[in-house]
């Protein structure tokens, strides 16, 4: 892994209220605290500075930006874990892949378990592996790269990384999965867009989303 020296950027808060709390993550932070002093600093950290009742809910890949949830109670924290166990969040996200993706629609469904040996990376293992099911959609394409919105089913370790490789089209600046292209783009092109739940005060649907960087 190259060294961490993540972003020194103001907390950005997409939405605030008595029970969450929606953040646009940036990418090359931590969402929880890695092991050791210097992988102290996170998006956790950082708004339990702000937010002391702050929960943790789900989280992203150091090199994700976007949309995340906290609860803001304990009951929110339930009620929102809950809802992504059970598959009822529904996650946008937009990635650049390498290559013409075709065609223009999909569905990957690819078992995916963690690579012991070269761990935190993980691997298609049709044996042992957890289901894992991405759909996609191209939403525009040169012969050397496509702009792609990816639509995961399910919530495994560095799913859409994975699957986008075994593809043939990893994400590009992915140093993990495409290190090749890493030094050619200034973060992984991976950003959760988009993000629908059920508001745990009450159960209506809300929708948060964020713009692309990229």
């Amino acid at each position: 892994m190259t060294d961490y020296c993540p972003p020194d950027t103001p907390l950005d808060i997409l939405h605030e209220d008595h029970e969450i709390l929606v953040v646009n993550k940036p990418a090359g932070l931590l969402s929880v605290p890695g092991k050791g002093p210097d992988l102290a600093d996170c998006l956790m950290a950082r708004l339990e500075a702000a937010y002391p009742q702050v929960l943790l809910v789900h989280r992203l890949d150091r090199d994700t930006s976007g949309v995340m949830v906290f609860g803001l109670t304990p009951h929110a924290q339930r009620h929102l874990g809950l809802q992504f166990e059970k598959r009822q969040t529904k996650k946008t996200y937009l990635a650049r892949v390498a290559g013409r993706l075709e065609p223009k629609t999909g569905t990957v469904d690819l078992p995916l378990i963690v690579d012991w040996p070269n761990r935190p990376l993980q691997k298609v293992d049709h044996e042992t592996g957890k289901p894992a099911v991405t759909d996609w959609r191209v939403m525009k394409a040169s012969d050397t790269e496509s702009r792609v919105q990816l639509y995961p089913q399910t919530g495994r370790s560095h799913q859409l990384r994975v699957h986008m490789l075994a593809l043939g089209h990893p994400i590009l600046g992915d140093p993990l999965y495409a290190p090749e292209t890493a030094a050619q783009y200034p973060r992984m092109m991976l950003h959760a867009q988009e993000l629908r739940l059920r508001h745990p005060d009450g159960g209506e649907g809300v929708k948060f989303r964020v713009k692309a960087p990229f």
